[in-house]
């Protein structure tokens, strides 16, 4: 049973003082469930709904009482999911290629790219670069990985793979995204492709 509304507060339709709202009640009148009080089980065509008067005082305290009960509830859900700051998951759509590409677009619609430029290490000559590419397809993403990884460029090998991100921090609090183009995850991922950055870092 749901929490009666404000408007429900002062609405008695039975004599025996079981309340519930106008929509229940207009249901339990029609014949398919017999116009019977649930409680007492007296007919409601045989009585008149009586109305009582919900006081400024009381409107406001019930009102403070549902938004206390929000508020917990928003922050029970928000400590459910802490523990996944630290997660990032696997995207079937989103591909990290050591070193650039001139045709990404070939494989599928692309959504975002992003470009990482790191110096190489100290025998190193030449910059690595990581770039992330999320298509708006996963199939496609996986068509591009095929075509790439282990394919050689100016004397590199390419290395292509599925690449992670992590939760937004509003699915985090439980709170709408207010960007819509947040390429962050806003539900939550499969566990076979869910990580910690320390499993990361293990691999």
């Amino acid at each position: 049973m749901e929490e009666l509304d404000i408007d429900d507060r002062g609405f008695f339709p039975c004599g025996c003082g079981y309340q519930i709202c106008r929509f229940c009640h207009n249901r339990l009148l029609s014949e398919e469930f017999g116009g019977r009080c649930p409680a007492c089980r007296r007919l409601y065509s045989e009585q008149t709904p009586r109305w009582k008067l919900i006081s400024p005082e009381q409107v406001a305290k019930i009102k403070s009482e549902k938004k206390a009960k929000e508020r917990e509830k928003r922050e029970i859900e928000s400590n459910s999911r802490r523990h996944l700051a630290n997660v990032r998951v696997v995207q079937k759509n989103l591909v990290y290629i050591l070193r650039s590409h001139d045709y990404f677009g070939q494989f599928g619609r692309i959504n975002k790219i992003v470009i990482n430029r790191r110096q190489g290490g100290s025998n190193s000559q030449h910059p690595t670069v990581g770039v992330y590419v999320t298509y708006t397809v996963r199939e496609d993403a996986a068509r591009a990985i095929n075509a790439v990884d282990g394919s050689m460029l100016e004397g590199r090998v390419l290395r292509a793979t599925f690449g992670t991100t992590k939760y937004c921090s509003y699915y985090l609090r439980n709170i709408p995204c207010q960007n819509p183009g947040c390429m962050y995850l806003h539900e939550p991922g499969e566990e076979a492709d869910s990580f910690t950055k320390e499993d990361l870092a293990a691999k």
